[in-house]
């Protein structure tokens, strides 16, 4: 999925990575350097290539951090917003596309195990207990 949508990105000038910085800033504006690579599980250095690759393009601004001077805090410009509600618009005709061949009680029922399988996720990922047994059972002596 995520080629499928690089892909359709490509065409207004963005790479995967460059698509999921401008996500998070979208979402979390205000991120430092550090959070950013945090969350897009790099190193500093990899997010500062980023972040100086998007900042030529208009796309990402730099402010100091008002409590520490030594942090840059993150924003997205006017133009990397209009380009984040592109993206936004291409991952709605995306989603669309890939869902086309279901009708609406199957998207239904998809979602609902999607939304199912996220919540278990955040709950640290429990297993039904009685495949957890058989699993214990199976790795007895």
């Amino acid at each position: 999925m995520r080629s499928a949508f690089d892909r359709r990105v490509r065409r207004i000038g963005l790479t995967r990575s460059q698509w999921l910085v401008l996500s998070r800033l979208h979402r979390n504006p205000g991120l430092s350097q550090s959070e950013l690579a945090e969350m897009l599980e790099v190193e500093r250095a990899t997010a500062g290539r980023m972040i100086d690759r998007l900042e030529p393009r208009g796309w990402l601004v730099r402010r100091a951090d008002p409590a520490d001077r030594r942090i840059n805090r993150l924003y997205l410009t006017e133009e990397a917003e209009r380009v984040q509600a592109e993206m936004g618009r291409i991952a709605e005709e995306f989603l669309d596309d890939a869902m086309a061949s279901l009708d609406e009680a199957e998207r239904e029922v998809l979602s609902d195990m999607l939304e199912r399988m996220k919540a278990t996720l955040l709950e640290g990922g429990a297993r039904r207990p009685a495949a957890a047994a058989a699993e214990a059972r199976a790795a007895a002596p």
